[in-house]
Formats: C-alpha cells, structure tokens, sequence
C-alpha cells in the first residue's frame, strides 16, 4: 500500500476546517488506517486552522491538504500562499487563548517541519508512523 496520495483544495475559511477533518478521515478509513486516523484529523485540523487563521491574508483563496503513505509513514502536509510569516514551536504563556496548536503537532507527531513553496507560501508537513 504504499506510494498512495491524496490532495483536496479547501476555501481559506472556518467552514473548511471540519471537511478538511473529513477528508482525512474518509482516506484513511479507505486506506485501512484508522489506527492513526484520530491523531492524523487532529493534526490536519489544527493545521487548517492555523491557515485560516494566518494564511487569509496571503495572495490565495485556498489551501491545499495532501494525504501521502510512503514506507510505513503518513505524511500530512498543509500548502497556502502566506509566506511572511513561517509557523515557529513556541511555548505560550498560561494565559493566552492561542497558540498551543504547534505544541499538539510536535506531540503528536514522528517528525514535523515546514518548507516554502516555489512561488508564494508554504508548506507545513507532519510524519506518523502507520505500522502497527
């Protein structure tokens, strides 16, 4: 099963959030890997939050969510055209309401990183490992 891909382009909007988490779940239930698929729909929704979020006001009206399985990893990767700021782990303070979404994503995940595109914006992409 490996070498498998699937990408879906969503509106930069809080309605895309949940069928962004949709998506993910839909491709993993037909890839057989609802054993990741919890942890997997909550990095994707935190990552399409942080889009739209941050990436409104990039150059783009969509974002971009791409589902790959390659040797016994799920690689999550969330594309949008916002370059001027790239996403940074950060500890917040105990009283601010934001930012612990990047906490989650290092928590959660074998690996995670982000990259720019060619052209405009970037890409932030997340490994799970889906043997077992």
């Amino acid at each position: 099963m490996s070498g498998r891909t699937a990408t879906a382009r969503f509106r930069i909007s809080k309605v895309s959030v949940p069928k962004a988490r949709e998506h993910v779940r839909q491709v993993l239930r037909a890839w057989k890997l609802g054993h990741v698929s919890d942890d997997a729909v909550l990095l994707a929704s935190e990552l399409a939050t942080n889009v739209v979020a941050h990436a409104a006001q990039g150059i783009g009206e969509y974002f971009e969510l791409a589902l790959r399985r390659r040797d016994g990893v799920l690689v999550l990767e969330v594309s949008d055209s916002y370059q001027w700021e790239m996403p940074e782990l950060r500890k917040p303070g105990p009283e601010e309401t934001s930012g612990r979404g990047l906490l989650l994503v290092d928590a959660l995940s074998q690996a995670w990183g982000v990259r720019p595109r060619s052209g405009a914006g970037k890409t932030v992409w997340v490994h799970l490992a889906v043997r077992g």
